[in-house]
């Protein structure tokens, strides 16, 4: 082998360590994403949402979701939808905190969180999740999973779309329209 092509190979050697060192170096910083829920939505057969004191159910029979308590009012499809398109959809990203004493700064306490508990058509328990607004990122939220000591943060901020407000989720049935009368006299 000339020294030419010694010098050549261990230029190349030298370069897939360098690239392999900063390939790993890199590999650390990548976020890796988990789903946040982990049922089925079709399993979903009960939301409830509570925060500050307030609550709201919301129950599916068959294939129609009601709000419990409030039977004047019909479910706004839309919102249900919204639902499972986008909190349903919210992945883990990162632990900010494992410290329990922390859960205030983060609104993933008793006190100040949003509580979102997903239930299976015997009642039992699929999820139950705490959401915390974040002060300094509004596109994200903070939650904290069960019994789950850690607090993550999620890829988007669905807090939003937790509202214990029946008015949010249901609207007044519309009046029927009345049926346009059709002529039936004979033309002449």
């Amino acid at each position: 082998m000339t020294k030419n092509m010694k010098i050549l190979l261990g230029v190349v050697v030298i370069l897939i360590i360098l690239f392999l060192i900063n390939y790993m170096g890199q590999k650390k910083h990548t976020t890796q994403s988990e789903n946040l829920f982990t049922c089925n939505p079709d399993d979903v057969f009960n939301i409830i949402i509570e925060e500050e004191g307030e609550k709201l159910e919301i129950v599916r029979i068959d294939t129609i979701w009601q709000i419990v308590g409030h039977d004047s009012l019909e479910i706004k499809r839309r919102q249900v939808d919204n639902f499972f398109t986008n909190v349903f959809t919210t992945k883990l990203q990162s632990i900010i905190s494992r410290n329990p004493e922390k859960w205030a700064i983060y609104s993933v306490d008793d006190s100040t969180g949003t509580f979102l508990t997903l239930l299976n058509d015997t009642g039992d328990t699929l999820n139950r999740v705490i959401f915390g607004r974040s002060k300094s990122n509004y596109s994200r939220n903070y939650v904290r999973i069960g019994d789950d000591l850690n607090v993550y943060q999620t890829n988007s901020n669905v807090i939003h779309q937790l509202q214990t407000r029946p008015t949010y989720w249901g609207e007044k049935p519309k009046p029927p329209e009345p049926e346009e009368k059709v002529d039936t006299t004979p033309v002449e």
